[in-house]
C-alpha cells in the first residue's frame, strides 16, 4: 500500500509552514527555564526518545533544511540527496547543553529565516505546482504540511513553568 501522505487542508502551507516556526519559538521562549532533564517519549517497536530543548531546535531546523533542499532539487528536476539523518535517534552531547536566553536567540533567528525561505518559495508556485505528485513522491504540498510536523519536537519539551 502506498503512503497516502501527510494530511493537507485550504490552508497555504506557508502558512502552515510559518505557523510551525512560531509556535516553537513560543514554546522554546520558556525554556531557559528547563531544568536539564530530558522528556523521554515512548516510540512504538522502539527505544525511548530523549528530548531536550537544543535537540527540539535541531531536530526542527535540521527538518526544515532537508525538506526545502528536497523541494527545491524537485523544482529544479535534479535528484535528491538521500536521507542520512540520525534524527531522533541520537542525543548530542550539545542536545544536553542548557538553553540560554542567547541560544533562544539565535534559534528564533536561524528558524524565522528557514520559515522566510520555506514563505517565499512556496508562495511563488501555483497550485497546479503544489498538488503536482510525480511518481509516488508526496507533492509539495504534502511536503509543506509534512515539515510543519515538525513541531511535534518542540511539544515533547512542552512549555516550561515559571
Amino acid at each position: 500500500m502506498a503512503d497516502p501522505g501527510p494530511h493537507t487542508d485550504n490552508r497555504h502551507p506557508a502558512e502552515v509552514v510559518t505557523a510551525m516556526v512560531d509556535h516553537v519559538l513560543a514554546l522554546a521562549s520558556t525554556w531557559p527555564r528547563w531544568d536539564g532533564r530530558p522528556a523521554e517519549i515512548p516510540v512504538d517497536g522502539e527505544p525511548p526518545r530523549l528530548y531536550t530543548p537544543h535537540k527540539a531546535i535541531r531536530r526542527v531546523a535540521d527538518h526544515l533544511l532537508d525538506h526545502l533542499a528536497e523541494l527545491e532539487a524537485r523544482l529544479a528536476c535534479q535528484p535528491t540527496e538521500p536521507d542520512c539523518w540520525h534524527a531522533s535517534a541520537i542525543t548530542t552531547p550539545g542536545d544536553l547543553a542548557l538553553f540560554t536566553p542567547d541560544d533562544l536567540d539565535e534559534a528564533r533567528s536561524r528558524l524565522r529565516r528557514l520559515a522566510l525561505i520555506w514563505d517565499v518559495r512556496l508562495r511563488s508556485l501555483t497550485s497546479q505546482q503544489l498538488d503536482e505528485q510525480p511518481g509516488h513522491a508526496w507533492t509539495l504540498r504534502q511536503l509543506a504540511f509534512h515539515v510543519a510536523e515538525s513541531a511535534f519536537y518542540a511539544d515533547s519539551v512542552g512549555t516550561l513553568g515559571p
